[in-house]
């Protein structure tokens, strides 16, 4: 086979891989649809996504109540999403022209601008039809779930037996025993766990009796937790302790990767809810400090500052046992997309997994891959480009190897170990 050796070429081959490679969504809070109410899907659930809502609050303040708005049906709060975001506005945001995407993915013309007749459309469709439908177009061929073992919905759930979706993995999300040990301590000791505040060794087995529970339950491919500016390690707080102690002894018993997600500051803005969270500047050099300690342990890590981005993807070339995966949230931008992309590749190879989606509604697949390829596109041919200039030779097959690794492949080879 001969080998690529001009631009047209190189950003030809590139594009052939992006349509064949089959992706693998590591991070979303995505269902399938026997988890009911928690699948969500359609176009009033896209519109009042939250990222969507904070940017209602800051062009209408002065036309909504925020505290109205959140006794408004949800049919409502879209209207108005609708109304002010995409009537009276280009919706020239990342959010918003997720949205028109998605409609054009669809079938629908975005220019019609007839909320109604986009509500048809997404009732006509059963949720098997629509999940078959949505995987086809973005290639996403498995999605990794967020499963929150203290959330009292879900766990009624699996714990009534919910069937399961082999396109749908788990995840472990311990958040609250790291961050909300104290109200979540109360939880485990009402739910029969002898646990204590002062985390005592006893304290610890019960905890760590508690995860494996779920581990057993769930059959997760890693466990997480999002962890705030504020977190170090080693440390005497909570949350260094639990990890220590209980947390990374069970994955590691269990061969559970652990992913850290750094730079979450949670309700900075209480009265957007979920829109409320924003982001700080995290101490990367406590995840080197974890990995040093638990050599035998496999992180997956993502941060949420751009501030972060450089000194992460240093930390990873340091440590083997550490795979940095995606754009995460704020960064999920495509200035930053790109910008953080060529400078891992730069530094990492195909080492790392490109990107997730971190959606929460179905369709969103749809344009968080749509968008993230169209920039994986760009900076691949641009280095691929890079290297054919510099003498080495360039195969269709590689090229496929190496977009199918970024896509998903080298994160499942790492969490496999």
């Amino acid at each position: 086979m001969n080998a690529l050796t001009d631009r047209s070429q190189v950003a030809a081959a590139v594009q052939r891989a992006l349509d064949v490679s089959p992706i693998t969504d590591i991070h979303t809070h995505l269902y399938p649809p026997q988890l009911g109410r928690l699948a969500r899907t359609g176009i009033d659930e896209l519109l009042t996504y939250h990222y969507l809502v904070a940017e209602l609050f800051r062009v209408a303040r002065d036309a909504i109540d925020t505290e109205r708005f959140w006794t408004q049906p949800q049919a409502r709060q879209a209207d108005l999403v609708w109304e002010h975001l995409f009537q009276r506005r280009s919706p020239i945001s990342e959010a918003c022209r997720g949205v028109v995407t998605c409609l054009q993915a669809l079938g629908l013309d975005p220019a019609q601008r007839d909320l109604s007749d986009y509500r048809k459309y997404f009732a006509a469709a059963t949720p098997e039809q629509q999940l078959a439908r949505v995987l086809e177009l973005s290639h996403v061929r498995t999605v990794v779930m967020t499963n929150d073992p203290l959330d009292e919905v879900e766990a009624n759930l699996w714990q009534a037996g919910a069937g399961r979706d082999d396109r749908f993995q788990a995840a472990l999300r311990i958040d609250p025993i790291l961050c909300a040990w104290s109200q979540t301590g109360a939880r485990l000791r009402a739910a029969g766990y002898d646990v204590q505040p002062d985390l005592s060794a006893a304290t610890f087995g019960e905890v760590r009796r508690f995860l494996d529970e779920w581990i057993r339950r769930l059959r997760p491919v890693y466990a997480a937790a999002a962890l705030p500016p504020s977190f170090r390690f080693p440390d005497e707080a909570l949350a260094a302790r639990l990890l220590k102690h209980c947390v990374l002894p069970l994955a590691k018993e269990h061969g559970l990767p652990f992913a850290v997600m750094l730079g979450v500051r949670r309700q900075v803005n209480s009265t957007l809810r979920l829109a409320g969270d924003g982001v700080g500047w995290a101490d990367v050099a406590a995840l080197g400090n974890l990995c040093a300690a638990f050599p035998d342990n496999r992180f997956l890590c993502t941060v949420l500052a751009r501030e972060n981005q450089h000194e992460l993807t240093v930390v990873a070339r340091k440590f083997p046992n550490l795979h940095v995966f995606g754009c995460w949230w704020f960064m999920n931008t495509p200035s930053l997309v790109a910008e953080t992309t060529r400078m891992r590749i730069e530094l990492l190879g195909h080492s790392f997994t490109f990107q997730h989606s971190d959606a929460r509604v179905l369709e969103q697949l749809i344009y968080k891959w749509s968008h993230s390829k169209t920039i994986l596109a760009q900076v691949l041919t641009d280095k691929y480009v890079d290297l054919a200039d510099s003498g080495w030779p360039l195969r269709q097959h590689q090229i496929e190897r190496e977009v199918t690794g970024l896509l998903g492949g080298a994160g499942w080879q790492f969490i496999a170990g």
